[in-house]
């Protein structure tokens, strides 16, 4: 029996690696003579750099940065062999840098991932793969632009010295490009496809899981059609309709319309460079997961994409969760089928405080994989 052992991370419980070690000894404990390839993924969000730079034989680097709230943090990045950066926004911009009580986008920045993105360019770095997910930001990448040489004048035309913040958006009058520019190929690899701006955009999606209120959130909306507008008119690349230009607070949306940077699916990118495809053929049952699934998983994360490609191979695909929230009117065997899965299974119980299901998340993991592959050896019908 060949498994391919292929999660995201479990987030803030496991990272990607260490899911797909629970993942397997469940297995190796229901079937010991499985052939088991573990893999695994990321889709832009955190955790992304460190797969890249596994997969790449990458050598780390450390920078001092800003963090969101302004104060230096010493965050890393990877150089490979062949001269490309690969830069983790949450690294300088996480929203896990910061306690609950810090948590607000009005007053968080992105200077520091252009501060990242400005020393891989001194390091002469000019190719850089940016993984964007986990941002504690909704500034429209105007901090991370700043930090890039890029100048933003307040209504008396003065310069703004303070890092770019989400509520500073409303008082930029024009926007500067900087006087010289190092010409960066930057491939920005998103977690989710959402626009910049409405319904499903960077305020209104993402603004309340920073410590966004309703009326905060309102206040981003603006700040960042304001900054849309800027945007346009300084570079001529309006970046409001690009698919995933509202990934991590909008910094997309800055990095596509003043550096000329490609927005792609992050998944598709860590699957090409860790050789997925490949590890697929021959498998006889692929097992996926993170922390939560839900609609945003079906926008482009990692549990979708493994689904994607496992039915091209006709290859059976078993998903676990720490928590499953379908769609309105949706059962979870139905959201397991929209995504193609055979089953989703939930690790934690209804009502348990999630302080307690993170810490039985790599206990539970292990426990799932051998029931579903003891019930999958038992007989025909599959796990």
């Amino acid at each position: 029996m060949r498994v391919l052992v292929a999660p995201d991370k479990f987030k803030f419980a496991l990272d990607a690696s260490a899911a797909a070690d629970a993942i397997a000894a469940g297995v190796r404990e229901a079937r010991p003579d499985a052939d088991i390839v573990l893999c695994p993924l990321a889709d832009g969000g955190e955790g992304t750099g460190r797969v890249l730079a596994a997969a790449a034989q990458a050598h780390q680097e450390a920078a001092s940065v800003l963090d969101p709230r302004g104060q230096p943090r010493l965050a890393r990045w990877w150089r490979t062999e062949a001269g490309c950066a690969i830069i983790e926004m949450a690294e300088a911009s996480g929203l896990a840098l910061l306690e609950a009580s810090e948590r607000n986008p009005l007053l968080t920045t992105s200077y520091g991932t252009g501060q990242l993105l400005a020393g891989a360019a001194n390091a002469e770095c000019l190719r850089v793969q940016l993984c964007v997910g986990g941002s504690a930001t909704v500034d429209g990448g105007a901090g991370c632009l700043q930090a890039l040489g890029w100048e933003m004048l307040d209504t008396y035309g003065r310069v703004i010295d303070s890092p770019m913040t989400g509520g500073l958006l409303g008082h930029v009058r024009e926007l500067l490009p900087p006087a010289t520019t190092t010409e960066l190929h930057v491939a920005i690899l998103c977690d989710v496809d959402n626009r910049l701006l409405g319904p499903r955009g960077a305020a209104a999606v993402f603004g309340p899981q920073k410590g966004a209120t309703p009326d905060q959130v309102a206040e981003l909306e603006r700040g960042l059609t304001h900054w849309a507008d800027l945007l346009r008119d300084a570079t001529r690349r309006d970046p409001r309709d690009v698919p995933g230009s509202g990934a991590a607070g909008g910094l997309p949306a800055g990095l596509y319309a003043a550096c000329r940077a490609r927005l792609v699916r992050g998944f598709s990118l860590v699957a090409r460079e860790v050789g997925l495809e490949a590890k697929m053929a021959g498998t006889d049952l692929c097992l996926t997961g993170e922390g939560r699934i839900d609609a945003q998983t079906l926008a482009g994360k990692v549990v979708a994409g493994v689904a994607e490609l496992a039915a091209r191979h006709s290859v059976p695909t078993v998903a676990f969760a720490g928590a499953v929230v379908p769609l309105p009117g949706q059962s979870q065997e139905g959201l397991a089928a929209q995504l193609g899965l055979r089953r989703i299974v939930t690790l934690s119980p209804p009502g348990e405080a999630l302080e307690q299901s993170l810490q039985q998340t790599a206990t539970r993991l292990r426990a799932a994989a051998a029931a579903l592959v003891a019930d999958a050896a038992a007989g025909p019908g599959g796990p």
